[in-house]
This record gives structure tokens, C-alpha cells and sequence, in this order.
């Protein structure tokens, strides 16, 4: 991180240090100044001496995510830029929001303040005006200077326009943008061709947003090559960090504790928010986070764990591994589009199957080049040659590597799902509630299992998919297609029969008589074909569209 210069050291690189720059030593004292009504709390605290840091700091990098209404914007973009000028007036601030009106709301507030505390009738003087000719909501400079603000939406260009400092506010309007890979591609392409691109010398730049996704700008920000420039500022409304694991929180609270609302909210009115938001919603504008920590879709606690090794050294193939008493082995590809460093990853997957449980063994996850992707499949067939099928998507890089290895690699299926990733994984998630996957532990892991649980638990709002994707194809193709299907239809009907026996003894119901050959809810009485009255030829998709039906029909009467 670059070193930290005082105001007037970085100001005389370039422009002329007022005199008067320490007559408000924080935005919050300039605040407090223009609208005496201001609440300071020891979040704004913390805020204030980030903005002081970012404007006193060459090429500084500063993201604020804080509750709505608790004065991010009010503080950072409007006086923390005010203040800004005043101590420094040829300095160009560029504010950058979703849309241009917003954007120009900024401007504007910021030029009243201006024109406003002008000393006249024995008010507050700034010491700042409006120059006569540039004084527009959207573009104006002050008088005898080259300093001003230039509020642009990021539909909008900065072409030709220098900046010496650029605030980028609220970069989605809502959860649907944010949740929009299109949209969050678009905001990044600003930022890269042309935020980025007009900033001066030593420009600081400071992001403050609502983290509605894992993938949004700032995820990507702090993702990125250059992601350690970035300082995060995240105050969360209830401090809700593990301090056995060494957590801390930024105000310094203890667990439980609400945040100190700049706006006199209680904690009856922070505890009715947190019901009425809901979960997601709560996460991502409240705390800061996008992600629900218990996972969406999969849930931490619904992984299974297996800590003996299911393989051994294979006997006569060196570097290779063989697994005894197994139902079935297979592969399972998730394939990249390209190999850039915000790219998806290639995520390679070997699965044994036992019964109606699965048992995950291996996995590579990185990013790849095609060539690299041709070498990683190839190695992974020869640690595990009893793996029959490899199942890959038919997308992406996928295509190219069927195309590339069928001849030479016998047993690749080709993939083209039809449902989304989320249906997708929704589809196997009774499977994975049942009990039925199971992931090795840390200590006899050929790969580390957390990071498939870390991002099946902020699936879909995570920044990556790929390790969800993969597992939800093997399964799919394991459990609720072909042999495996019937694992699972017979794995259900044994719980059935448990369930109306233990209800028997209970006395709770009068259970039906079951038998072995009879699921809870058949295939008769949905008004699928029987097994007996199947025609002997069936097509091999109606067949297994069929096993999943009644999979799912046993499983949710269980239910």
C-alpha cells in the first residue's frame, strides 16, 4: 500500500494547499458545520478517517459498505467531498452512480452547500464559490479554480475529462441488477475502460455500495491481480463475528451488539428489520455480506463426512488409485470459457458410488488454458482408471475437449442440460439433505473439500459456481439417472418402511401394509407404467425420467 502523506505533502505535488485546511479536520466537523442536525456516531468516526485516509493518501483505494440510512452516502460522497475541495480547490472530483440523475442529485447538494455557506448576511463562509459560467448540476468548477465536481451515471463517458479523485456510489440500483451477470459485467467494463482510465497521477478512488452479490464491483475489485490496494470498511448493523476463531469487529463491539444507528434506530426496530428483510436481504444491505452463511440452496450442516481413505495404491498402474467395493466410479467436468484471472474455473471431479451413497474423492478446481484443461483431464483418467463415465458439459471449453478427446479417452458423455444452474441443484438437493453425499475430511483429502462447501453455501449468490455445477451433474447422473436412480428409489423405500413401522409402534397412524417391492407412493398410482407393463424396448431417457419421478414422489412422502 502506498505510503501515507500528509494533506499539504500530497497537495504541493501538484496543486496549492490552502492556508486554512485544517480549519475542519474531518468530514464529520465539516458535517457537523453545514447541517448542525448531524448524529455522529462511532461508525461516521470510522468513515472519517477512512475519507481523510483515501484523500491524503496517493493512489488510495477505499470501499465503505454500511446499513442503508446510516449516512455512507451523506458522509462520504456529499461533505466528504466538500471537504475535499476546501482543502484543496483545483481538486477534480468525479461521482460516479447507477444512473445520471442520482449522480447529479450528489453534484448538486454538494454545489448548495457551496453556494449557500457564503458568508453573506454573517453565515458559515466556506470560502468556496461557483464559478459563473460552470455552475450545472451534472458539471460545475469553482471560481478562480480548476477543482469542481463531474457527476456522471455509468451509462455516461469521463472522456477527456481528467479526475483527481473518483467516487463511485451505489453501482446497482437493486437485487435485480446485482444479480445480473450482464449488468455486473457492464460495471466492470466501465471501471475498466473507463473509470480507471481517467484518473490523474495519485487519484484516490473510493466505492461505497450495498454488497447485494459476491460477484459484484466490489467482489471483483477485491478480487482481482491488484485486489490488496483495496482497504474495505464493512460496519455491520449486528456484530455477529466468531471471536474464538480470532473475528473482530470494526466498531470494536461484542457479538450481538447493534450498531449505533445515525438515525435513533432502536434495537426493537434493528431486530424488526432483520424479520421483515429476511435472510438474503438482511445479509447483503445490513451486514454487508451477499451470502446467507448457511447456504441457499445446500446447507453446511446436510454434508456428510467419511475420514478412512475409500482408495489404496492401484497394484500394477503406478501414481494411480483403485477403490474396492464400489457400485461405480465416474468423472464429472465443469469446463471454463477462458483462463484469465477473473475467469471461472475448470473443476474436474471423481465420484464412487456405494448403494444410494456417493462419496466424493478427488477433484482438481483451477484456471486453465485449453491445452492445460486437455492435460488435467488426461491425468486425472490415469490416477483413476476405474472411473467409466466422464460426464462433461457440453459448454464452454467443454465442446472442444469432447470434440478433442473422444476418440482417445474412452467413456466421455457429452452433457446439455436444459434447467438452470439453480434448478439444477435444487433437483439433487433432497440427496444431499438425506445424508446420502459424503465428502472427505480435511486429513485424508486429496484436494481441500471446504471450498466446494464454502461455495455451495453462497450459492447462487457467490462469485463462483463451478464446483456446485460439477457436483450437481454427477449427481444427477449418479442417483436420479440409470442403476443409481434405483439406489435411491430403493434407499427411500427403506426409509418408508421404517417410518411406517416406527408411526405402527407408536400408535400415531394405522400404517399401510408395505413390502419390499411396493414404494410409498408407486408408480400405478401416479399414473406412470409399471414395471411389468413397460414395453421392453423403452427409450432409455423415458426410462430414466421415469426412475427420477418416482424418486421424487417417494422421497417427498416422506416428507
Amino acid at each position: 500500500m502506498a505510503a501515507t502523506l500528509n494533506w499539504a505533502e500530497y497537495a504541493a505535488r501538484s496543486f496549492e494547499p490552502r492556508p486554512d485546511a485544517d480549519r475542519w479536520p474531518t468530514p464529520g466537523a465539516l458535517a457537523k458545520a453545514v447541517e448542525p442536525d448531524t448524529m455522529q456516531t462511532l461508525a461516521l468516526d470510522l468513515v472519517d478517517e477512512a475519507v481523510a485516509w483515501a484523500y491524503s493518501t496517493p493512489d488510495s483505494r477505499l470501499i465503505v459498505s454500511m446499513p442503508p440510512q446510516e449516512g455512507k452516502s451523506q458522509r462520504v460522497t456529499k461533505t466528504g467531498s466538500l471537504w475535499a475541495l476546501h482543502r484543496n480547490r483545483d481538486l477534480k472530483i468525479g461521482i460516479v452512480s447507477y444512473n445520471k440523475p442520482l449522480a447529479e442529485e450528489f453534484g448538486r447538494d454538494i454545489r448548495n452547500w457551496v453556494t449557500t455557506y457564503n458568508g453573506e448576511e454573517g453565515s458559515l463562509d466556506l470560502g468556496l464559490r461557483i464559478a459563473r459560467d460552470n455552475g450545472a448540476a451534472s458539471r460545475w468548477q469553482l471560481a478562480g479554480h480548476r477543482g469542481g465536481v463531474i457527476c456522471v451515471g455509468l451509462k455516461g463517458s469521463l472522456t477527456g475529462r481528467r479526475v483527481d479523485a473518483l467516487v463511485i456510489d451505489d453501482p446497482f440500483a437493486d437485487k435485480e441488477q446485482a444479480d445480473s451477470a450482464y449488468y455486473r459485467d457492464r460495471v466492470w467494463g466501465w471501471w475498466q475502460s473507463v473509470g480507471s482510465t481517467r484518473l490523474s497521477s495519485g487519484a484516490p478512488v473510493i466505492v461505497i455500495l450495498t454488497r447485494w452479490h459476491e460477484d459484484d464491483l466490489a467482489g471483483r475489485l477485491i478480487a482481482a491481480e491488484d485486489g490488496h490496494r483495496w482497504r474495505v470498511i464493512n460496519i455491520p448493523a449486528l456484530a455477529d463475528h466468531d471471536a474464538a476463531k480470532g473475528q473482530t469487529d470494526a466498531l470494536g463491539r461484542s457479538p450481538g451488539e447493534w450498531l449505533k444507528s445515525a438515525r435513533g434506530r432502536t434495537t426493537a426496530q434493528w431486530e424488526a428489520i432483520r424479520i421483515t428483510a429476511g435472510t438474503r436481504v438482511f445479509n447483503a444491505l445490513y451486514q454487508g455480506r451477499p451470502s446467507p452463511d448457511s447456504g441457499d440452496v445446500w446447507r453446511r450442516h446436510w454434508w456428510r463426512r467419511y475420514s478412512v481413505p475409500l482408495w489404496s495404491q492401484h497394484p500394477t498402474v503406478p501414481g494411480a488409485y483403485r477403490v474396492e467395493e464400489s457400485d461405480g466410479l465416474v468423472m464429472s467436468w465443469d469446463m471454463a470459457f477462458k483462463d484469465t484471472k477473473s475467469s471461472d474455473f475448470v473443476v474436474g471431479q471423481v465420484w464412487a458410488r456405494r448403494g444410494a451413497n456417493v462419496y466424493l474423492l478427488d477433484q482438481v478446481r483451477k484456471r486453465l488454458t485449453f491445452t492445460e484443461t486437455l492435460t488435467a483431464f488426461k491425468a486425472m483418467v490415469a490416477r483413476w482408471p476405474q472411473a467409466t463415465a466422464k460426464y462433461v458439459e457440453d459448454k464452454a471449453n467443454g465442446t472442444a475437449v469432447i470434440n478433442t478427446l473422444k476418440s482417445k479417452i474412452p467413456g466421455i458423455v457429452e452433457v446439455t442440460p436444459t434447467e438452470s444452474k439453480y434448478a439444477r441443484a435444487n433437483a439433487v438437493a433432497p440427496v444431499i439433505e438425506a445424508g446420502n453425499v459424503f465428502l472427505p475430511t480435511g486429513e485424508i483429502a486429496l484436494f481441500e473439500p471446504d471450498e466446494l462447501i464454502n461455495e455451495a453455501a453462497e450459492f447462487p449468490n457467490g462469485a463462483h459456481d463451478d464446483q456446485v455445477d460439477a457436483t450437481s451433474q454427477a449427481l444427477s447422473q449418479m442417483l436420479l439417472d440409470g442403476t443409481g436412480a434405483q439406489a435411491w428409489i430403493d434407499y427411500v423405500r427403506r426409509k418408508a418402511e421404517a417410518l411406517v413401522q416406527a408411526q405402527a409402534v407408536a400408535g400415531d397412524a394405522e400404517p399401510e401394509q408395505t413390502t419390499a417391492a411396493e414404494p410409498p407412493v408407486d408408480a400405478e398410482s401416479a399414473g406412470e407404467p409399471t414395471p411389468s407393463e413397460a414395453a421392453p424396448a423403452e427409450d432409455p431417457a423415458a426410462a430414466r425420467q421415469r426412475a427420477r419421478n418416482a424418486a421424487f414422489r417417494a422421497y417427498n412422502h416422506l416428507r
